[in-house]
């Protein structure tokens, strides 16, 4: 299997963004039930204005999360750009009879979460000065988190019926195409979906574009219960960089699961169930 990922810089610390940019390439063969092997670095910098001691931390930081994930750098390409971006061409394995694909769920799945949501506003906020430092600390140890330990205890626990990574779609548009692709709608529980502490205050000064373009790409067969406030469903729209994994579990295997997850240290949460369709991809509950 082969992936790629890059984007501009989402914090300012060169490092760090490194690192985020490696976990998040990987995740897409995670989220797939493979395991990622090599990678090839690509990179955009200005011809000025960039000290070299920023691109080294930055490639740094990559360096070192894909050597946490057992994969190989073998290479890359860097080119001129009036914008930093970075990021990997992923290689990885997997083995055809136990692929992971978003089309597999099914009627009476339980839905699982790995991580916490919110980086999108976080990353916002954080670039007008607008977020603590607390919860810019919660979400940076979150991105530059491999889903490496949340797909291998998926895999040991069994039951995986569909699963994807929580990226550029938000939570909702992730969960909206694997309810169109396996024909089934998705509830979500919207309070019991995790969130990076402090992050709901944040969420009305701090839309970005992506979050706005999720909601009126998906929102149309997207059902908001009543009891679901405006900014917790814009929430649910935001996109996120290096999210988590979003797997369907069969009923019967999903505590099994839950438990597995947690004996891996990953802070995994039940967030709602699949269902015969009802017209409607999510239902906000």
């Amino acid at each position: 299997m082969q992936t790629v990922d890059f984007f501009t810089p989402i914090v300012d610390d060169p490092y760090a963004y490194g690192e985020i940019a490696a976990a998040n390439a990987v995740s897409d063969v995670y989220a797939m039930g493979g395991r990622p092997l090599t990678a090839l670095a690509i990179a955009g910098f200005p011809a000025k204005g960039v000290g070299r001691e920023v691109i080294a931390a930055i490639f740094r930081g990559g360096y070192d999360k894909l050597a946490e994930a057992g994969v190989a750098l073998l290479g890359g390409h860097t080119v001129q750009d009036p914008e930093i971006k970075f990021g990997y061409a992923v290689t990885g394995a997997v083995d055809p009879q136990r692929i992971w694909s978003n089309a597999g769920a099914k009627v009476g799945d339980r839905i699982v979460l790995t991580k916490p949501i919110g980086t999108g506003v976080v990353a916002t906020a954080g670039k007008n000065a607008r977020a603590p430092e607390a919860l810019l600390a919660q979400a940076i140890a979150s991105m530059r988190t491999l889903n490496r330990a949340a797909a291998e205890a998926l895999a040991a626990a069994g039951g995986v019926h569909a699963c994807t990574d929580v990226t550029g779609f938000g939570l909702v548009g992730h969960a909206s195409e694997v309810a169109n692709a396996s024909g089934v709608t998705v509830v979500i529980d919207a309070a019991r979906v995790p969130l990076f502490d402090g992050v709901l205050p944040l969420v009305a000064g701090n839309r970005a574009g992506g979050m706005l373009n999720n909601r009126r790409h998906f929102g149309g067969l997207v059902a908001v219960g009543a009891g679901v406030g405006d900014d917790l469903t814009d929430l649910l729209y935001d996109p996120q960089t290096s999210g988590g994994l979003l797997a369907f579990l069969a009923a019967d295997r999903a505590d099994a699961a839950l438990q597995a997850l947690r004996d891996a240290g990953v802070a995994a949460v039940e967030i709602g169930c699949a269902v015969a369709p009802t017209g409607n991809w999510v239902e906000l509950r």
